[in-house]
């Protein structure tokens, strides 16, 4: 299993009034990741190696 990147109890409090799925807080994670990798990407190919808001 992945490392969860999303604190669950945030996600909970920020869904409201919604019921939350266990499994919800690992897909969101995941797709956490993924921009958070794609950024880096971008970052690398402006030549630098400080990731921006800009890069998502």
């Amino acid at each position: 299993m992945a490392e969860i990147l999303v604190v669950r109890s945030k996600v909970k409090d920020a869904a409201k009034n919604m019921n939350v799925a266990g499994d919800f807080a690992e897909a969101l994670s995941a797709k956490v990741e993924s921009l958070i990798k794609e950024a880096c990407k971008r970052a690398s190919e402006n030549g630098r190696k400080t990731v921006q808001s800009r890069d998502l």
